[in-house]
């Protein structure tokens, strides 16, 4: 199944396409996985995960699941706000961005939310960060890095072997909008959410 298509994905702009295999899509897990052990990620870790819709948002998500670490994404058209409360109530230690995203047409300031957000959070350790819309940002040294220079380090292993977890461990945290008050986190298990999807993908 290495050749099989595992995403087709198209940009803002429809002429931006992109066929992703299941054997790429591999790849790019492996790699990030690694990147984020290189980083000090561990198991039962919490990530936020803050991007716009392109490849790098589930390829974090699952190398997040390949080394047991507890991934949040939080919707790109939420404010700094939204995720000052959010690291907050999970204790998130890294944040994975973009310096700008696209959302009909427009030009969404990612990282200028994140930097107003860490304000606030002094506990993230460190903040990756991908390049989609090339915006003039600044990166703060010792603590945010770039997405496609992290994956480019030559000593950083191509296989990350899968952490055993446990069917009740914590998967992902999903959060309510908040719109009635503080957002609730919603924990999903590893066996909770993987059978039921599997189970529903197979009935249906």
């Amino acid at each position: 199944l290495k050749n099989k298509v595992a995403y087709f994905w198209e940009g803002d702009d429809p002429s931006e396409r992109k066929v992703i295999t299941y054997l790429n899509l591999y790849k790019r897990v492996n790699k990030f996985a690694a990147v984020l052990k290189a980083q000090g990620v561990e198991r039962g870790d919490r990530v936020i995960i803050y991007l716009p819709m392109i490849i790098e948002l589930p390829v974090a998500m699952l190398a997040c699941a390949r080394i047991g670490a507890i991934h949040s994404v939080v919707f790109g058209g939420f404010s700094s706000d939204s995720l000052v409360n959010r690291i907050h109530d999970c204790k998130a230690k890294m944040v994975i961005t973009a310096d700008g995203g696209y959302r009909g047409g427009k030009n969404v300031p990612l990282k200028k939310n994140v930097d107003e957000a860490l304000k606030h959070c002094p506990d993230v350790q460190t903040v990756i960060v991908v390049q989609r819309t090339k915006s003039k940002i600044e990166l703060t040294d010792g603590r945010e890095i770039w997405w496609h220079r992290a994956i480019e380090n030559q000593d950083l292993p191509s296989f990350v072997k899968p952490e055993s977890m446990d069917a009740e461990d914590p998967l992902f945290i999903l959060y309510t909008s908040g719109s009635t008050g503080n957002p609730k986190g919603v924990v999903h298990t590893h066996g909770g959410y993987l059978l039921y999807s599997a189970m529903t993908t197979r009935l249906v």
